[in-house]
């Protein structure tokens, strides 16, 4: 009877240890990435002027530091931020039921909501507004993945099933005025509608010069996010259906057949290379800018000059920054033919 007991005790403590142990079970990215959130809900993409490392193990002192910073206006959607921690705490909500994680998924959902503009747009940094952060940013999907955020709400997918059932209501009305404004948004060129620059004016809704080597264009990055985020809607309007029809008739006009942005090797250059464009008869590529007024690419160092060749800016910004791509391949190649046949 006692060695009975005995097993019983023993039994009970180990499943009280592994109840405990699953209560409290940790996940080092989510836990650093409610260290960094601000106190308004929002998180920044940067820690002492480098991209944050949430897999790193952060000293006494510099848990400290980040703590101090709890109240700055750094909180951005730029490079993913916001949005990912968003996403990622509500995966590890479901995997480790830690509660912390579910208020820091509905404060984030909270700043988004805050952040957005009447128009419908989205600033690359809020409550920062200065410079070129207050302005309606598409660039590097940002605008696209807070709006995606949202969506997740109001569908209950990708599990942002668990927030709090109060915000689908605005999270669906903040997706139809985002909607609306990348409607409003989309270019007309002699009354034909294009694609999309890749930041505007948040007031005027006018096309708008970034950083100083991003001035006002056409995309041919920024503009496949857009597309492909509207041809997720359930049931497109007939506005939606010609904004990606008429985007995509853009794309296949202004690829750039037979050629490619290559690296070659350049000796006593910084980087022991250098990135030319060459003849290639197998690529298709875009250009990252093309003129609103042409349709022709170009391309800008930091002084703001528009060049017609690549080459012709400076090799810092010519090896530094994204000028060609293949952005809208897999957009016309499947994604746009199957929408074709649903929705067409």
């Amino acid at each position: 009877m006692k060695n009975s007991n005995n097993i019983l005790f023993i039994g009970l403590i180990a499943v009280l240890l592994l109840t405990n142990s699953t209560i409290h079970s940790q996940d080092l990215v989510a836990d650093n990435m409610l260290l960094f959130q601000r106190s308004y809900g929002g998180w920044p993409k940067h820690f002492e002027e480098k991209a944050i490392n949430y897999k790193r193990d952060y000293t006494v002192v510099e848990k400290a530091t980040i703590t101090d910073d709890i109240g700055r206006n750094d909180a951005t959607i730029d490079n993913d931020a916001t949005t990912k921690e968003i996403w990622y705490l509500a995966k590890a909500y479901k995997a480790f039921k830690n509660p912390k994680y579910l208020v820091a998924v509905e404060n984030g959902i909270r700043y988004l909501l805050k952040a957005q503009y009447q128009n419908g747009g989205w600033p690359q940094f809020y409550p920062d507004s200065s410079l070129y952060r207050s302005e309606i940013t598409y660039n590097d999907n940002a605008m696209i993945n807070a709006l995606k955020v949202l969506q997740d709400v109001v569908l209950k997918r990708n599990n942002l099933d668990i927030v709090d059932t109060s915000l689908i209501a605005p999270s669906k009305a903040a997706v139809e005025k985002g909607i609306d404004c990348i409607l409003k948004t989309q270019i007309r060129v002699k009354g034909k509608l294009t694609v999309w620059c890749a930041q505007y004016d948040a007031v005027s809704l006018k096309p708008a010069k970034a950083r100083t080597f991003e001035l006002v264009s056409l995309s041919g990055n920024e503009s496949v996010g857009i597309v492909e985020f509207l041809m997720e809607q359930p049931y497109p309007s007939q506005a939606i259906k010609d904004a990606i029809n008429s985007a995509v008739a853009w794309f296949n006009a202004a690829k750039i057949v037979g050629y490619n942005f290559v690296d070659i090797p350049a000796p006593g250059t910084p980087k022991g290379k250098d990135r030319v464009f060459v003849q290639d008869p197998n690529s298709t590529i875009w250009a990252r800018f093309y003129d609103i007024d042409t349709n022709e690419p170009f391309f800008s160092g930091r002084d703001s000059q528009k060049k017609k060749y690549v080459k012709d800016i400076e090799y810092e910004r010519r090896n530094g920054y994204a000028w060609y791509g293949t952005w809208p391949a897999q957009l016309l190649a499947n994604k746009y033919p199957n929408w074709v046949l649903k929705n067409q």
